[in-house]
């Protein structure tokens, strides 16, 4: 109904409904609302107890990580930056987005560490994250998160959940199940070989020289209307250091990249990969080929950075289906679950009370 219908008055009296016209009309109001009831106690997961739900995937990092009301119940740990991004113009054969134009941006972010737990220690060898939203002139937004390793550890939401189980070390002994990783690893060769691949890419020595991966593929369209298969990460200026120094400061990783911004800016390239027909873009733990296309389109700046404790950026979804026109999902399903979970989990923390980060507001004005 428009403005103008919602102020008119009929001039006619609707005639009465009786008899087998009313009944007919609750039988269909009836099912509209049986319907739309059934979809809401499914998206809840009350219908499908043992249906993996967003809700259900949010409860098992609770139930992993422990309770941390306001946090965000995976890559809790983090801090915010701002810089921009400089397109060199290289993009735009492939799509259509406004960021591919030739010119800056601005893009806010957060580093983290994976896991649910905002104050754990720093270590070597923890999963580091990168998320990034990209600012258009147009107002469109491009969001994405992007984690240190070059592959996915397997296909599929179901598959995640089960792995984030299974390896997750026993509460009483501090222990992985090994018979349990064990048969997971049988039943699932691709994550297999994503492991070793992953072991094959050894950690830096921080935030500031990591490469860090969008893992999943995407379609880029470009303004002919052409849909073509895209993965991006991006690729440190900073020079690479070994990652395996021992250190007995809680917060060194981030400690470092206080420093370094305070110090100078950081840059890293945009680098689109480019698949062929036959490469999969619904498995996140399969690599494609190595000798594909790959394209520099320009260059991220990171040059300012500020606790979760006074930033704006704390409060973002990085919801890796907000994207601009010229950027559409691929058939993987880990991007719909994804989205989804992250959802759930900023719905959650949004209603909780904020408690300080562990990257506290004096320690990055150092």
């Amino acid at each position: 109904m428009t403005g103008n219908e919602s102020n008119q008055v009929s001039e006619t009296p609707a005639a009465p409904v009786r008899g087998a016209a009313l009944v007919a009309r609750l039988a269909v109001i009836g099912v509209l609302l049986a319907v739309i009831g059934g979809l809401f106690l499914y998206a809840s997961g009350w219908l499908t107890p043992h249906a993996l739900t967003p809700a259900a995937m949010v409860n098992t990092f609770e139930r992993l990580d422990g309770a941390h009301p306001g946090f965000r119940r995976n890559h809790a740990k983090g801090v915010c930056v701002t810089g921009y991004f400089e397109s060199n113009g290289q993009g735009q054969a492939l799509s259509k987005a406004q960021v591919f134009r030739p010119g800056r941006v601005p893009i806010v972010g957060r580093f983290a560490l994976a896991g649910g737990q905002p104050y754990a220690a720093d270590t070597p060898h923890t999963v580091r994250s990168l998320a990034i939203l990209f600012k258009q002139p147009d107002g469109e937004e491009w969001r994405t998160g992007m984690i240190n390793i070059p592959v996915f550890l397997v296909n599929t939401p179901q598959d995640f959940h089960e792995f984030l189980v299974v390896s997750s070390p026993d509460p009483h002994t501090g222990k992985v199940d090994s018979a349990a990783m064990g048969s997971f690893l049988a039943r699932h060769p691709e994550t297999a070989a994503a492991l070793k691949v992953i072991g094959s890419h050894p950690f830096s020595s921080g935030f500031a020289d990591s490469p860090y991966y969008g893992l999943n593929a995407f379609r880029f369209v470009n303004a002919n209307g052409e849909s073509t298969p895209v993965r991006w990460w991006i690729k440190p200026d900073q020079s690479f250091e070994a990652g395996d120094s021992a250190t007995t400061d809680k917060n060194y990783l981030f400690d470092a990249l206080i420093t370094q911004i305070h110090s100078q800016p950081l840059h890293w390239h945009l680098i689109l990969t480019v698949g062929q027909p036959g490469d999969p873009t619904a498995e996140a733990a399969t690599s494609w080929p190595e000798d594909r296309k790959q394209i520099d389109v320009g260059t991220i700046t990171i040059d300012t950075i500020e606790s979760e404790d006074t930033s704006p950026t704390r409060d973002i979804n990085f919801d890796p289906l907000v994207l601009p026109a010229g950027i559409s999902p691929s058939d993987d399903p880990l991007l719909s679950a994804r989205s989804a979970t992250y959802s759930q989990s900023f719905t959650r923390r949004e209603g909780e009370p904020k408690s300080p980060s562990a990257v506290s507001t004096e320690e990055v004005g150092k």
